[in-house]
């Protein structure tokens, strides 16, 4: 593959969303690490990524996909994701799942358990619409069209007055450093709320999400109790977030 080419299909990774670091980079295109941060560095020097500890994001840090895109990236590894969490819900809890396509997963594993949900996500909701052992509580809000979430005063109203056994939170982007984001301010605001509103607060988050930076803060990864991801998250960065939460992922 030549240079070009290589860093076509790099910055394509990025508008993805797919995770981009030196490392893994390095073993996709079978070359040094020396020579992605060469390309890596050209890509920035015209403006096309922002380079980070270890990779790259995209410069579009307010760009998010729609519910229909984000659902059909990294499938398979958001149900590995999802059979962990759903694994870690006993009979007669209260779950608060905020709205994504990782919890969405969740949610279709919860089914006929006895249990509470309550969820921002219309789509979680239609989940449970005919499961007679699942009480559902749908929070108002504003209807955000793009990832069919309800966001804004009123569910954080509905969340100052309910208190919750665990949360399950999706995010954008998971970083070391500047922690968990997302692209829009009225979610990171709504995110903060369901956190506060939990006893156990649990991220789920796969592979792709980790060296990206969004818009907006939710919160330190030291404020997650447990991170759950797949596969996909390589060694040094599992031992890196290891410092700051716990990481639960499925053995090879």
């Amino acid at each position: 593959m030549f240079a070009e080419e290589r860093k076509t299909e790099i910055l394509q990774l990025v508008k993805l969303g797919s995770p981009v670091t030196v490392s893994s980079l390095s073993q996709r295109f079978g070359v040094s690490e020396s020579t992605v941060r060469r390309d890596l560095q050209e890509l920035e020097d015209n403006g096309l990524i922002q380079r980070t500890h270890g990779g790259a994001i995209s410069v579009q840090t307010g760009f998010e996909m729609s519910f229909q895109e984000k659902e059909v990236c990294f499938l398979a590894e958001k149900q590995q994701i999802a059979v962990l969490a759903a694994d870690l819900v006993c009979p007669g809890e209260t779950v608060l799942l905020d709205s994504g396509t990782t919890t969405l997963e969740i949610a279709r594993l919860l089914r006929n358990k006895k249990i509470t949900v309550a969820t921002n996500s219309m789509d979680i909701a239609q989940v449970f619409s005919e499961d007679a052992n699942v009480e559902t509580v749908l929070l108002g809000g504003t209807l955000r069209k793009n990832t069919r979430s309800l966001v804004g005063s009123l569910t954080n109203d509905a969340l100052r007055r309910m208190y919750f056994d665990k949360v399950f939170l999706a995010a954008n982007g998971i970083d070391l450093e500047f922690g968990i984001t997302t692209p829009n301010l009225s979610e990171a605001e709504t995110k903060r709320y369901m956190l506060q509103a939990a006893k156990e607060k649990i991220l789920v988050a796969d592979h792709s999400k980790f060296g990206q930076r969004s818009l907006c803060k939710v919160c330190g990864l030291e404020e997650i109790e447990l991170l759950i991801t797949d596969q996909g998250l390589a060694a040094d960065e599992k031992q890196q977030l290891a410092a700051l939460v716990t990481v639960m992922t499925q053995p090879r």
